[in-house]
C-alpha cells in the first residue's frame, strides 16, 4: 500500500527545489534527509526520489530530491503528489497511530451503541479531532483525549469511546 504525505505544489528558486503541502502526520519523519519517496501521479508512480534536503517554510516545507537538480526537472513535477511505501514506514510507540489505521474505524459507545466511522481526522494543535459519520449521514466531532477515547483495536477496527456530555 502506498499512502500519501504531500502535494507538490511548486517550484522555489532555480536549484531544483520543490514547495510541499503535508499531508501526514509525521512530516518530519517523511522530510528527513535520505527518505525515499514517490513522486505519484494517481497511483502511477513517475519517480521515485530521496530527500536531499528539506526546511519549514510559510506553512510549506521546500524540498530538495538527489538528482533534481534545476528549476526545469523540478517543474515537471508540479501538481503531482508525494507518497510513501507502507515498508518504508517507521514503527511507532505505543498509544501512536497513523491516521490511515484510524480513518475507517467503527466507534462504540460506553453502551455498545454504533456511534459511526472515522472518516477524517482534523490537526487542531492542541489535539487531533475525530470526524465520524454517523449512519445517518451527520457528523460528529470528537477529541483524541483520554476522556473520551478508551480504546483503539487497530487489528479490528474498532474503537470505544465514553460520550461526555455536550459531546454529540
Amino acid at each position: 500500500m502506498r499512502l500519501k504525505v504531500g502535494k507538490i505544489i511548486n517550484t522555489h528558486a532555480l536549484k531544483g527545489e520543490l514547495k510541499i503541502m503535508s499531508t501526514s502526520d509525521f512530516i518530519d519523519e517523511r522530510l528527513k534527509v535520505g527518505s525515499v519517496l514517490l513522486i505519484s501521479r494517481g497511483n502511477q508512480v513517475i519517480k521515485e526520489v530521496i530527500v536531499e534536503n528539506a526546511r519549514e517554510h510559510k506553512g510549506f516545507f521546500l524540498v530538495k530530491f538527489e538528482g533534481i537538480d534545476n528549476i526545469e526537472e523540478a517543474e515537471k513535477f508540479k501538481n503531482l503528489q508525494l507518497k510513501v511505501d507502507e515498508e518504508n514506514l517507521s514503527d511507532l510507540e505505543d498509544g501512536e497511530f497513523y491516521f490511515y489505521e484510524i480513518i475507517g474505524c467503527k466507534v462504540i459507545d460506553e453502551n455498545k451503541n454504533i456511534v459511526g466511522e472515522i472518516v477524517d481526522i482534523l490537526q487542531t494543535g492542541a489535539n487531533d479531532v475525530w470526524v465520524i459519520k454517523t449512519d445517518k449521514n451527520k457528523e460528529i466531532l470528537i477529541p483524541y483525549i483520554e476522556e473520551v477515547v478508551k480504546n483503539i483495536d487497530i487489528d479490528n477496527k474498532i474503537i470505544n469511546i465514553e460520550l461526555m456530555e455536550g459531546l454529540i
